[in-house]
């Protein structure tokens, strides 16, 4: 399980150096993908797996599971560690999370989130109702 959150910066040659919490359970290889609210979705192979075949059962006649599904694949990659803990991240994915330099990786259970610093802090400072969605989640069972 991925928790935590932590702070760092991409080096010359845009590569992102994965928290050392993180390397042991992500891998040597890891897929890395456009992620919603505008940062990067990083998954282990075997929860890609899983999100694979769960995205397989959706209809090819809705055409906004199609588009949900186009979305998440067609901006994945595989990435593999060097042994300094270091992935390079594609430039389409940099645009994409508008990353420049400055980077905040959090653990959001079986993904990693990878948020420029600007995005994450515009997010957290965005006056999002907490109490009012932990409310809502009694909706879905939580």
């Amino acid at each position: 399980m991925f928790i935590g959150e932590y702070a760092h910066a991409l080096d010359s040659k845009n590569r992102i150096i994965i928290p050392s919490k993180f390397r042991d359970e992500l891998g040597n290889k890891f897929i890395l993908t456009k992620g919603l609210d505008g940062c990067l979705y990083a998954y282990t192979s075997a929860e890609w797996s899983n999100l694979e075949n769960k995205l397989k059962t959706l209809p090819l006649t809705n055409k906004n599971a199609r588009a949900f599904v186009r979305f998440f694949f067609s901006g994945a990659n595989e990435i593999e560690m060097d042994k300094q803990g270091r992935g390079l991240i594609p430039q389409s994915l940099l645009e994409y999370a508008n990353i420049k330099k400055d980077i905040v990786s959090i653990g959001v259970s079986t993904r990693i989130e990878i948020w420029s610093k600007d995005s994450w802090e515009q997010y957290n400072n965005s006056n999002i109702d907490f109490d009012q969605i932990a409310e809502q989640m009694s909706d879905l069972g939580i």
